[in-house]
């Protein structure tokens, strides 16, 4: 394995950060990573770089990681389970189970980022997170450089969370992924209005799981900015979820509030609470489209911060808890941002 000094990072993180590795290395294959681990402890782990933000070089050694293989582990008329290296691209996969005809991940079309960090963010789109087809995660124990699994229960999913978030963020490195997919008879998720309006203007009456993730990927392109084009990491904050007390009031003092019924939540303690879409509270506050400097909110989405070329992360991080301070005065919601800043 070459371990490289000085590596700029700006093709490595989706907001186009140009921030420096004092030492980086790219690992293929699960021996590979267990061989630095035994070696380094100073690490810092690299691999889609999509829901990240970079604020400062990293002095650490920065491992990239960069495992692929795609196998089916088990099929039969109605289902398959699938096992994916951490490595693979999330979207390239999605299209693969869809070129199979394998149902459970089309409504996640388009989402950037690698598979192996699918898990720790519990990525979710148009009702359907991706804790309803995992069936286990495969890491390696930084500290031992050991073999670890974990059922979907052990992973301790939550929205956009998980315990690889939390009490194991650091800890562990993931290393492959595991799925269970239909085959036949698929449960399709296009219950979201966007997704239905798009098939209602194809005249789609019957959709097939590829005419589902036409319409989702529709929809992303039309509201979303292409990373390759302009830097962003998709959703810089989460939806708040809020008490139904709380929404009343809200609701009272703005009747066009958009929201989605949520059951059972325990954040707050109430059978029925309610998301509201940060895009909306971002938009009515008068941000979206503006530009400070070379950093901003992007034109279609409010929920997007984006680099228009030059931006560094610290800049974007100002920004973003300046919409959160206009958030809370506003709305006395309290907003969280969704990706993982690197200070």
């Amino acid at each position: 394995m070459n371990i490289q000094q000085n590596i700029s990072l700006k093709a490595y993180n989706t907001f186009g950060i140009d921030v420096f590795a004092k030492r980086f290395v790219s690992v293929d294959s699960v021996y590979n990573l267990q061989k630095i681990l035994a070696q380094e402890k100073n690490i810092f782990l690299l691999s889609g770089g999509s829901n990240m933000l970079l604020t400062q070089n990293i002095n650490k050694l920065v491992v990239y990681i960069n495992i692929k293989g795609i196998s089916v582990d088990f099929e039969n008329e109605n289902e398959v389970l699938i096992t994916v290296n951490s490595g693979e691209n999330w979207h390239e996969f999605v299209v693969w189970c869809i070129s199979q005809n394998y149902g459970g991940l089309e409504n996640l079309s388009l989402i950037p980022g690698h598979v192996g960090t699918s898990p720790i963010q519990n990525i979710g789109a148009y009702g359907v997170e991706v804790r309803d087809v995992i069936t286990k995660v495969e890491a390696i124990d930084i500290s031992t450089a050991k073999r670890i699994e974990f059922s979907n229960a052990d992973c301790a999913f939550g929205y956009r969370n998980s315990i690889f978030k939390n009490e194991l963020k650091g800890e562990v490195v993931i290393t492959s992924v595991s799925f269970k997919l239909s085959k036949n008879q698929h449960q399709l998720h296009t219950n979201y209005g966007a997704i239905e309006q798009q098939l209602t203007a194809k005249n789609i009456i019957n959709p097939t799981i590829k005419d589902v993730s036409d319409a989702v990927i529709y929809i992303r392109k039309s509201k979303l900015p292409d990373p390759k084009k302009i830097g962003n990491s998709g959703s810089f904050f989460k939806n708040p979820v809020i008490s139904s007390e709380k929404f009343i009031k809200l609701q009272e003092k703005h009747p066009t509030i958009p929201f989605y019924k949520v059951e059972a939540n325990n954040n707050t303690g109430n059978t029925l609470s309610y998301k509201i879409p940060a895009g909306w509270l971002i938009e009515t506050i008068g941000f979206k489209g503006r530009r400070f400097g070379d950093c901003g909110v992007h034109e279609n989405q409010a929920l997007v911060l984006v680099n228009y070329g030059n931006a560094k992360g610290s800049d974007i991080l100002k920004l973003a808890k300046i919409i959160q301070q206009a958030i809370l005065d506003t709305f006395e919601i309290a907003l969280e941002i969704e990706v993982n800043v690197i200070k």
